[in-house]
C-alpha cells in the first residue's frame, strides 16, 4: 500500500515542481518587467519648494496652460496649473541632438536648485524606451512628464526643440527660451534674470 502511494506521489510532486518553476519565468517575449525609471516621481511637483524665492518684479506672461500630463513613473497625472513654482521646465525628445546635449546641464541645475526652485522635464513626441535609455545614460533624475503629442508646445504657441520655460512662484511664465542647447552658464543666467535666484557654480 505504501509503495503504491509512493508511485502516485512522485509524478504529482514532479508536476508541482515544474509548475512552480514555470510560474517564475516570463510568460513569453515582450512580457519582461519594465526597467525601473531613472526619473523621480512627480508627486513633489504640486508642492512648493521649501525655500522658494518670491516672484520677481516685472511683467509676467501667461500662466501655464490648462493641460494635464502623465508622469513617466506612473501615478496620478499632473495638471500643469497645479505645479508650484519657481520652476524650470525643459521640453525634450531623445531624437533631438540639442536636447541630448543640454540634458546633463539640466540635471546639474536640479542638483544646484537646493530647494529654491524645481527642474521638470517634459518628454515630448518620443518613444518611451528611447527616452528611458537617454535618462539612464545621462543620469537624469528630476521628475519627468510625458506629452505623447505636442500639446504643451501648441498651448504655448511654440514649435521648437529643445524648449525651456521658466515659471515664477505665482505659476506665471516669465520666459520661454528656444535658442538651442543651453549650458550651465546660460541656465544660471536665465534663472537669475527671470526667477530672481542665484545658482551656485
Amino acid at each position: 500500500m505504501n509503495r503504491r502511494l509512493a508511485y502516485l506521489l512522485v509524478p504529482l510532486l514532479a508536476l508541482a515542481g515544474c509548475t512552480a518553476a514555470t510560474a517564475e519565468q516570463p510568460a513569453g517575449p515582450g512580457t519582461r518587467a519594465e526597467r525601473p525609471s531613472p526619473f523621480a516621481d512627480c508627486a513633489t511637483l504640486t508642492v512648493a519648494p521649501a525655500s522658494a524665492a518670491p516672484a520677481p518684479e516685472g511683467t509676467p506672461k501667461d500662466r501655464l496652460p490648462e493641460l494635464t500630463l502623465a508622469c513617466f513613473t506612473g501615478g496620478a497625472p499632473v495638471a500643469l496649473r497645479d505645479i508650484k513654482g519657481p520652476a524650470v521646465i525643459n521640453v525634450w525628445a531623445s531624437w533631438c541632438p540639442p536636447c541630448r546635449k543640454e540634458l546633463p546641464a539640466f540635471q546639474r541645475l536640479s542638483e544646484r536648485a537646493a530647494g529654491r526652485f524645481q527642474v521638470i522635464g517634459v518628454n515630448s513626441q518620443d518613444d518611451r524606451s528611447a527616452a528611458q535609455s537617454i535618462g539612464e545614460d545621462f543620469g537624469v533624475r528630476f521628475p519627468m512628464l510625458v506629452d505623447q503629442g505636442d500639446a504643451f508646445e501648441r498651448a504655448l504657441e511654440r514649435k521648437a526643440f529643445p524648449l525651456t520655460v521658466l515659471v515664477d512662484a505665482d505659476g506665471r511664465i516669465r520666459h520661454t527660451d528656444a535658442t538651442g542647447a543651453l549650458d550651465d552658464a546660460r541656465l544660471a543666467e536665465l534663472v537669475r534674470k527671470h526667477l530672481g535666484v542665484e545658482v551656485p557654480a
